[in-house]
């Protein structure tokens, strides 16, 4: 009988995790593959200027055409007057909420692409205001609601190789040959940058002509503030003449509307950003750092005068990365969100810098596995945020400043997973074996676990490496525990949420003793002695993808291993993923050529002739954050090794290779089903 292709493995996986019927009572089935099609979540709240109105987006799965898709909700405050503004099979984004909450702005696509529409929240009315050749970015009302902001590409002509003659008409020619002459020419996800530059335009609420407002071969990319006044806007970009390799050096900008000068407020190297104006219109407050050159910065909050006067940091002494911050309704107090050991907190500081935890519960945009990622809003003296727990993803609740009363606004999964059985999540603790330092780690036990059994292990390593995983849902770690598998998760050093330090412990050196402190985790659970220590599996993706390459290179204690969109050799990594300037200058500080045996000693591949695991690779064919070449690498040296292996190539994705339904639940199948070829045949 002919072996399966890799592609008909992955689509007869597909196939058994949605037809398998799910084991278990009717009232409490365990959480199944087919349910990653049920589940919702909330993002992208807006309140208005009083707190009493607010929108967000629904998400949820079209199972026809294996899509997540986003509708546009809004009720008050108070949870009340719960109704759709905008459905459909078309998904909604970007919503931006009016000042005064009585029309929403947003992006949907028509027969064109993305363009602009509004909604009248009361008399239910839309008017679609754009046609444009390109899609509207970073939607942003001016305080009056008069006016709308937002990013734009403006083309420039692509270069082409010159003198070739044209086509005769009706001749079948060949594609014209494509010339690259940029430094980053193309972004995961998206493919080929088209040319030209991201640019700044203002358009009358009301309907009419945009009207551009920055100029100049340089991308605006980052979030727009309007003046006080409406006179101005306030924008982050990266101006300077060696922008294209030094591509985190932004400053924070002012566009006088009236004159189109454009001024610069700030002067340092590194990034400024996130740039937000106080309602009185007299202070500017934002994020950013000094760049030293580490693979990690924190981000640190500052505020200013609009003029560029009396410049300061606040909250010096708090070690982590504050990111969105948004000015109280009173201009006194400055809201913002930073991760704390796998948790994100919602706080606020006044101007000197006293500061105040509002809610330590955020999260939940990230399906498939738990890392960190949050939407708030502020409005009068209220906030609303995307919330998460392990049993659920985000949900929207709501607060207000001076009460530690929290209401829950929105229940989106109860009528499914309210009716299964999911693996519990249990926090870890740990001293490494390295350096005895502690590390967090979370433990996913099957559905119905008795601690008196013996269960497989699977370690599950996140990517980033710059990231955190925490107690927050993760479809597929449920899946794999009601697989029957015990599953850790773990924040190895260089994990973001313990401090700059904690970080950069793997500044120059990764992969390193982030090695020791995930076998410490392993022998930590299998200590407590519910884990049979003969079947013990590992599993990640991106870095953590690299971990598992790297692990099974220096260990052969894992029965099996999946290695998901990894780097293998760090050198060609940094010569042809979509960002080489960011990856050669904060993660090595030398070109390859110029220090060789830096990327070869931290490279997976240099440890290749050690690996006596099963090895199955799993990357998206258009994944160009660590391309393709990186585990075809891996594939054919396991192969010239005689280790087993396989590799499964995933048509349409880029790194982001569970982004649909589908691809998240045959990604599932594909590791349950490479971890059961070689479990230890079962016992009668």
């Amino acid at each position: 009988m002919r072996e399966p292709t890799n592609r008909c493995l992955w689509a007869m996986a597909l196939a058994v995790a949605l037809l398998a019927p799910p084991a278990g009572a009717a009232s409490a089935e365990p959480f199944s593959a087919g349910d990653v099609f049920q589940l919702a979540w909330a993002t992208s709240p807006q309140l208005d200027r009083e707190g009493r109105r607010l929108v967000y987006l629904r998400h949820s799965m079209d199972m026809m055409r294996d899509q997540p898709q986003a509708s546009l909700w809004r009720m008050n405050i108070d949870g009340s007057e719960h109704r759709p503004v905008v459905t459909g099979p078309d998904s909604v984004s970007s919503p931006a909420l009016s000042p005064a909450g009585d029309r929403v702005a947003y992006l949907r696509r028509d027969d064109t692409g993305l363009q602009l529409f509004v909604s009248w929240l009361d008399s239910a009315q839309t008017a679609q205001l754009t046609r444009l050749p390109w899609a509207p970015q970073g939607l942003t009302w001016s305080p009056d609601g008069e006016w709308l902001a937002f990013r734009m590409l403006v083309p420039a002509p692509a270069p082409a190789v010159e003198d070739v003659p044209v086509a005769p008409t009706g001749a079948q020619w060949a594609a014209a040959p494509v010339v690259v002459d940029r430094t980053v020419y193309r972004a995961d996800g998206s493919g080929s940058k088209p040319h030209g530059f991201e640019q700044v335009f203002v358009l009358p609420a009301a309907g009419g002509s945009p009207r551009q407002v920055t100029h100049g071969d340089f991308n605006h990319t980052g979030p727009v503030a309007w003046a006080a006044d409406g006179s101005a806007l306030y924008l982050s970009a990266n101006r300077h003449a060696d922008w294209a390799m030094d591509t985190q050096n932004t400053e924070l900008y002012r566009v006088d509307l009236q004159s189109g000068v454009m001024a610069p407020l700030t002067d340092r190297q590194g990034p400024d950003k996130e740039v937000t104006v106080s309602p009185d219109g007299r202070w500017l407050a934002w994020t950013g750092w000094d760049d030293k050159g580490m693979g990690y910065h924190r981000d640190r909050l500052y505020v200013m005068s609009v003029a560029g006067e009396q410049r300061r940091e606040l909250l010096p002494d708090l070690d982590r990365s504050i990111e969105h911050p948004q000015w109280s309704a009173d201009g006194k107090h400055i809201f913002f969100y930073y991760d704390d050991q796998g948790d994100t907190h919602l706080a606020m500081t006044d101007l000197k810098g006293r500061m105040r935890i509002l809610a330590r519960d955020l999260g939940g945009k990230q399906l498939g596995r738990p890392y960190a990622g949050a939407d708030y809003a502020v409005g009068g003296d209220r906030f609303v945020y995307t919330a998460v727990t392990p049993q659920a993803p985000a949900e929207l609740k709501a607060g207000r400043v001076g009460s530690d009363r929290l209401s829950t606004l929105t229940t989106l999964n109860s009528n499914l997973l309210g009716y299964r059985t999911l693996g519990e999540v249990r926090e870890l603790t740990y001293p490494s074996s390295f350096d005895g330092r502690d590390i967090q780690a979370w433990v996913v036990t099957p559905p119905d676990f008795d601690p008196q059994k013996r269960y497989p292990l699977l370690l599950e390593i996140h990517g980033g490496p710059f990231a955190n995983y925490g107690p927050r849902f993760a479809a597929e770690l449920q899946l794999f525990a009601a697989a029957g598998y015990v599953v850790l998760y773990v924040n190895p050093r260089g994990s973001t949420s313990y401090g700059e330090e904690f970080a950069n412990l793997i500044h120059h050196n990764y992969p390193g003793e982030d090695y020791d402190d995930l076998m410490s985790g392993v022998d930590a659970v299998i200590a407590e002695g519910y884990v049979d220590p003969q079947q013990l599996y590992v599993t990640g993706g991106s870095g953590g993808g690299t971990l598992t390459a790297w692990i099974v290179g220096k260990t052969q204690r894992f029965r099996a291993a999946v290695v998901a969109k990894p780097v293998i050799n760090w050198a060609s990594f940094v010569l042809t993923a979509d960002q080489s300037p960011v990856f050669a200058r904060y993660w090595f500080g030398d070109m390859p050529w110029e220090n060789p045996e830096a990327y070869w000693r931290r490279s997976p591949l240099s440890l290749v002739g050690n690996v006596t695991t099963p090895t199955l690779l799993l990357t998206g064919e258009e994944d160009l954050r660590t391309p393709m070449s990186e585990t075809e690498q891996y594939y054919q040296a396991l192969k010239l090794s005689g280790v087993e292996t396989a590799m499964v190539r995933v048509p349409g994705a880029s790194h982001s290779i569970a982004r649909r339904p589908s691809q998240l639940i045959a990604k599932v199948a594909a590791i349950l089903g490479w971890f059961e070829r070689y479990a230890p045949t079962p016992v009668d």
